[in-house]
């Protein structure tokens, strides 16, 4: 799962609503529980959830994008928007979940809900946390997971999803997924991987193996989530807890502590060849130092594939390992880690500071 909580929320006040049970906040925004998967309206009956377990959505649709499910008991859905604009974003949403196929241009979107294409995008990535485009994305791409895991051909779960020709799902969907859509449809099948959870200097650490060598590395604050997430990718797979595999646990965690700047580790992970020259464009760069998207793109050849450096970052499965929170925007800004902006500018303070050390 991914957080695009809209930063125009309070979340303490979210957290006051949901604890008391307001049904006067209903519909102005939703809460989703990480150890559940599942989101609920602030009035929900059910058993209130620790706070650090919480995340807070205006919208339906933007938790579900960050792969949260509907309660069926409080059915948010079903909750009026709040505000105005809410509901003409969700109308949006709606718009283009039912033309995945050929999701409509911003223009035609707008023209569709009634409000301007600047200010709809600008109001859409404000209240889901992605473009209108990006949405779509997603949703197909969820849509494609979802029929591999249910076990359909590749050829039929293509179609189905609405992808116009094999080709576009190789050429994007295949870098999210991390894998060749049969291999993923496979669910890691055959393969046997040990795991464990253990402190950190940054919470707490997955990491996971088979017998060629680490196949996930993670961060969190609950180890149900990871343990989720972990299941969730390798379906098929044989996975047991094995503290066994503590050697190479010892060397993330020393990392962490900055008393190693190097992790020379044996790594088994799926990737298509572009994210494999990525992923080795990371490991080559010196500890304390950063690189920009574009600069990686350059040095690979294609300076036009800035974004699909990026893409090739967030569906790093081995993180820490393959240094991916060393890339940075081309105005020095932090952008997207999938553990939080605050782990990536921790690690790379910690860098920084054991390189000056020497």
């Amino acid at each position: 799962m991914t957080e695009i909580a809209d930063i125009a929320l309070d979340a303490e006040r979210c957290w006051e609503a949901v604890a008391a049970r307001d049904g006067g906040s209903d519909g102005a925004f939703v809460y989703a529980v990480r150890s559940t998967g599942i989101y609920c309206r602030p009035s929900c009956p059910s058993r209130r959830p620790r706070r650090e377990q919480v995340a807070f959505f205006a919208l339906p649709d933007a938790a579900e994008l960050a792969g949260f499910r509907a309660c069926k008991r409080c059915a948010p859905r079903e909750a009026c928007p709040a505000d105005p604009a809410a509901g003409v974003v969700a109308a949006a949403c709606a718009v283009i979940a039912a033309r995945l196929e050929q999701p409509p241009s911003l223009d035609d979107l707008g023209a569709a809900v009634g409000m301007s294409p600047h200010h709809l995008q600008r109001t859409f990535k404000r209240l889901v946390g992605v473009s209108p485009r990006a949405y779509a994305d997603a949703l197909r791409l969820d849509a494609l997971k979802g029929r591999l895991r249910a076990g359909e051909r590749v050829s039929e779960a293509i179609d189905a999803a609405g992808y116009g020709s094999p080709s576009r799902v190789y050429e994007r969907a295949d870098a999210q997924l991390g894998m060749p859509p049969a291999v993923y449809r496979g669910g890691g099948k055959g393969m046997q991987i040990g795991f464990t959870i253990v402190d950190s200097a940054l919470g707490r650490l997955l990491v996971a193996a088979t017998g060629r060598g680490l196949c996930a590395v993670s961060l969190g604050d609950d180890d149900e989530h990871l343990e989720y997430e972990l299941r969730a990718e390798y379906r098929m797979a044989e996975i047991v807890r094995d503290d066994e595999i503590g050697a190479a646990v010892g060397v993330i965690q020393a990392y962490l502590d900055g008393r190693r700047p190097s992790m020379e580790l044996p790594l088994d992970v799926q990737a298509t060849a572009f994210q494999r020259q990525v992923w080795q464009a990371l490991q080559a760069i010196p500890y304390g130092e950063t690189r920009t998207y574009m600069q990686l793109a350059e040095g690979l050849g294609n300076p036009k594939a800035v974004r699909a450096v990026g893409r090739a970052c967030a569906t790093n499965p081995v993180s820490l390992v393959v240094p991916c929170h060393r890339a940075v925007g081309s105005d020095g800004k932090l952008h997207g880690f999938r553990w939080g902006l605050g782990r990536k500018q921790a690690l790379l303070d910690m860098e920084r500071k054991g390189a000056a050390a020497g």
